[in-house]
């Protein structure tokens, strides 16, 4: 059982999944997906963006081609981009809850980063959106192995200069809560499209605004 949070020493730092954990980003892929599918001479379903969530955007673009769509991977990659980022202009569309948590983490002085399967271009409007706690961006353009493989999470720790043990993940898709576990994270997964089977290093949350610093530090071992 966790203890007091006043036992457990702040997060080294804490590293957020994107789309549907900071931002509601899924239902603009989904629109992005259908279009682009659309314009290239292929179809795009709901059951695709299942099976697809978390996972890379060029493994969409693959599934794309795969249906007898025209281009590369790298052309619809970049076109779905472009789709996303140009959807997201203007105010961020952070999640309830999540605006509150990084002002905690921001008073605190606990760093963050942005560990995502999506594209840089899209990430980084999300940490514009606060810049003194999503200090880092690691994307699938950043590693060798996305998600469900821990690259992407011990990534983002060493760019931040802290132990992978001492971060605390948060996520919402069962491929991104097996990447930071696999980091050896303590991993907050708050409610996605696809839901999470309870593992060890998994908390599961009933809404995001359950998420707070003080839920962090309890996530921690003693020091």
């Amino acid at each position: 059982m966790a203890g007091h949070p006043g036992d457990r020493a702040l997060p080294a730092a804490v590293l957020f999944d994107h789309d549907g954990t900071l931002v509601d980003t899924e239902p603009l892929w989904a629109v992005a997906k259908r279009a682009v599918a659309a314009r290239h001479g292929t179809t795009w379903h709901e059951a695709d963006d299942l099976a697809t969530l978390g996972r890379t955007v060029p493994e969409s673009a693959r599934l794309m081609l795969e249906r007898g769509a025209d281009g590369t991977v790298e052309g619809l990659t970049a076109e779905l981009g472009r789709e996303v980022a140009a959807a997201l202009t203007g105010e961020v569309p952070f999640l309830p809850g999540v605006r509150a948590l990084l002002d905690e983490l921001a008073a605190a002085g606990v760093p963050g980063a942005v560990v995502t399967n999506a594209l840089t271009v899209v990430a980084r409007g999300t940490a514009a959106g606060a810049p003194e706690v999503l200090r880092e961006v690691v994307s699938q353009e950043d590693v060798e192995h996305p998600k469900p493989h821990p690259e992407p999470y011990l990534l983002a720790a060493r760019r931040l200069g802290v132990d992978p043990a001492r971060c605390v993940a948060v996520e919402d898709s069962p491929t991104g809560a097996a990447s930071a576990a696999a980091a050896g994270m303590p991993v907050v997964v708050v409610p996605g499209d696809v839901p999470v089977a309870p593992a060890p290093g998994l908390h599961l949350v009933d809404a995001h605004t359950d998420v707070t610093l003080d839920l962090l530090r309890s996530l921690l071992p003693p020091v």
